[in-house]
């Protein structure tokens, strides 16, 4: 039995492969780690499979795959997951811009206790070195709607991770295009997550493989998760949707509590600016303690940061939605000429989208 699998998925790699077989297979000899190579090849038209072959017949734990149908690197990965022989799975590319050297932390942060180990672009550490424009912005906007799944992750899109077979071995995976780990965070089933920092390093040999039909791929599985959270409650996804719900219902308890002070102000004769001011605090207030206590608890207690700390940011995050709530109601307003109920409907929603979105990224972010 081996300790691990690491994962290779490969198609026309010829010039790669031998390379990353090597440097795998180094770092698990020289950490000590019982590991199985196995390469998941799309029916390659070049040598890559002969090079592979070639290789198997002095490595004992190396094995290929070679798909003939439905073919893609997600679905090379999934086949992967069915047929590795070990417990704990490592998915890195062929192309040499992952590091085969942080194969072992991953390893140990799975024997700590995490369920998924992520190899991390964008946390402090990391970044990406050669990489043209037009795919970074393409990378940071697929990364921003990955984050709106899960915004504890900073790159919930990585191609270099780690995870147990327990995740993913009873998980309904639809693997398409590039991004099987969001399949996996969408559709497995897991507590704990790390993230290691590592620098990406844009392929030296051969060509990306990444094409406009790779991006509407991606915008589906996006919508596919999201919608399949609804189903199954115990996903990450809808434990990301029930702080919605909480957010919302915090914020009318907190509309209550605005309206009802300002009413027993004004009847004790404080003046209305006076009023208003007392009572919005005190609303505010009201929604900190429930997010604290309630909506984010368990958010807050992984971050581990004071309670005075978060207070003053939700303060500042709150007074930033009343901002937004008012400019965009007054823009519909006297720009468009919408009545201005109606445009002020349309500014608390913005208000309350970015509300929960930065007080989530941020007042009770991870990191």
């Amino acid at each position: 039995m081996f300790d691990l699998t690491v994962i290779i998925p490969t198609f026309k790699e010829e010039a790669n492969i031998r390379n990353i077989i090597t440097e795998v297979d180094s770092v698990l000899r020289t950490s000590g780690l019982n590991g199985e190579i196995l390469v998941v090849d799309d029916s390659s038209p070049d040598n890559t499979i002969a090079i592979v072959h070639e290789i198997g017949k002095t490595k004992n734990n190396l094995r290929i795959i070679v798909r003939h149908a439905d073919h893609g690197l997600s679905q090379s990965v999934a086949e992967g997951f069915l047929r590795a022989s070990s417990d704990v799975f490592v998915v890195i590319d062929a192309d040499l811009s992952h590091p085969p050297a942080l194969i072992p932390e991953m390893y140990q942060e799975i024997r700590a206790g995490n369920d998924v180990v992520i190899g991390s672009r964008y946390r402090e550490g990391g970044g990406i070195k050669k990489w043209p424009f037009k795919r970074r912005v393409i990378s940071l906007g697929a990364t921003f709607l990955g984050r709106l799944l899960f915004p504890d992750i900073t790159d919930p899109v990585s191609g270099f991770f780690a995870v147990k077979r327990s995740v993913v071995m009873h998980a309904p995976l639809k693997p398409r295009g590039y991004k099987i780990l969001l399949e996996v965070l969408g559709k497995g089933v897991w507590e704990r997550d790390t993230e290691i920092p590592f620098e990406f390093s844009d392929r030296e040999i051969g060509t990306s493989k990444l094409k406009v039909k790779t991006i509407i791929e991606y915008a589906q599985q996006v919508e596919d998760i999201a919608l399949y959270s609804f189903g199954h409650h115990e996903s990450a996804v809808w434990r990301e949707w029930k702080k919605v719900f909480k957010f919302g219902l915090v914020g009318i308890s907190g509309i209550a509590i605005n309206l009802g002070i300002l009413q027993i102000l004004l009847l004790a004769g404080i003046s209305g600016y006076t009023a208003l001011f007392f009572a919005i605090v005190t609303a505010i207030l009201n929604n900190f303690i429930w997010h604290d206590l309630w909506t984010f608890r368990d958010a807050f207690r992984r971050q581990g940061t004071t309670t005075w700390y978060r207070l003053r940011l939700f303060y500042i995050v709150s007074v930033g939605g009343a901002i937004i709530n008012y400019v965009i109601a007054l823009v519909l307003n006297q720009t468009l000429g919408m009545r201005i109920d109606v445009a002020d409907l349309i500014g608390i929603l913005i208000g309350f989208v970015w509300n929960f979105l930065a007080n989530r990224r941020f007042t009770w972010g991870r990191s």
